[in-house]
């Protein structure tokens, strides 16, 4: 079977080997981030449906883990926001129930907890790692440019209405934005929330790939340490990306493979190389014929040249 709405295993820097599952089209969310990793939002919403056939997305993943292939979670993770989907709990609720031994992750920017629905859709999770960047109204919209009806104050009492239901861990990520959010004044503002919050850890982010706003950069790892500090408590930095390689792809155009990972994230020639088990001289040489064909373009930053799709 062809896989549409899966991708990977991909390595993480926080969940091992992840295979991907992506519920929305790129790129629909309800923030507009300006680090985002996937470009510009094109829908920016807050309507919750079907984005894509929950049926067929089901049977995607009972294709793929009934080869029981080695994997760290299973990720809800993509193009955009996952709690969009309005089948998202449905499609949790059949990997535990058909595929136990498979721990479930959802990524997501939180902005939906309000909904009690949208709660009660992940509570069969194993982890969820929502995001809290700003507590300041004007440093939350200039950093997350959210959809219209969106607030820090909501993202906020979402979270802790999450963080007393759910039975699972949570991991919250706190992206420091240099300029922005890395002022004493907002992380003692963001150190409250995260206490009433209260996740299992709070894991401290920055820039890794290009951005959608090309303004925005890399934070020091001092900067860093110190945002760490001041948050206190369980908060950690995290560290570069590492995994152990993959196997070889058992594909016929490893070019398709390379776009599509490209096409939901930028990455180096060793990081496509640690996902497809390729050699880098062999990745290196797919991403030449389509950089010729116009279908990826290179892009220098901070820890190397990023390829991304064009």
């Amino acid at each position: 079977m062809a896989y549409r709405y899966l991708f990977g295993p991909v390595p993480s820097r926080r969940l091992g080997r992840s295979l991907g599952i992506d519920l929305v089209p790129q790129k629909t969310c309800t923030f507009d981030c300006a680090y985002c990793e996937c470009g510009r939002t094109t829908v920016l919403t807050l309507e919750r449906r079907e984005y894509v056939p929950t049926d067929r997305v089901i049977a995607e993943i009972d294709d793929c883990l009934a080869k029981a292939p080695d994997i760290d979670y299973v990720t809800f993770a993509g193009s955009g926001e996952p709690t969009l989907h309005s089948g998202i709990g449905d499609i949790i609720s059949f990997i535990k129930d058909h595929h136990p031994r498979y721990r479930v992750a959802v990524l997501t920017n939180g902005a939906l907890f309000v909904d009690p629905d949208v709660r009660a859709a992940l509570m069969r999770a194993d982890l969820v790692v929502p995001s809290l960047d700003a507590v300041s109204e004007d440093i939350f919209r200039d950093i997350n440019r959210p959809s219209p009806g969106i607030t820090a104050g909501q993202v906020v009492a979402g979270l802790v209405a999450f963080s007393r239901e759910f039975p699972g861990v949570i991991w919250l990520e706190v992206f420091i934005v240099p300029g922005k959010n890395d002022t004493d004044e907002e992380l003692l503002r963001l150190r409250d929330a995260v206490a009433a919050i209260a996740p299992d850890r709070v894991q401290v982010n920055t820039l890794d790939r290009p951005g959608t706003d090309i303004r925005v950069r890399r934070a020091s790892p001092r900067t860093l340490e110190r945002a760490r500090t001041i948050i206190g408590g369980n908060a950690e930095v995290i560290g570069a990306a590492s995994c152990e390689p993959a196997t070889a792809p058992e594909m016929r155009d490893v070019a398709d493979m390379l776009l599509a990972t490209l096409r939901r994230r930028p990455c180096t020639v060793a990081d496509l190389s640690r996902i497809s088990g390729l050699r880098p001289a062999e990745v290196t040489k797919h991403l030449r014929i389509l950089e010729e064909k116009g279908a990826v373009e290179p892009v220098r930053e901070q820890r190397g040249v990023f390829y991304r799709a064009a």
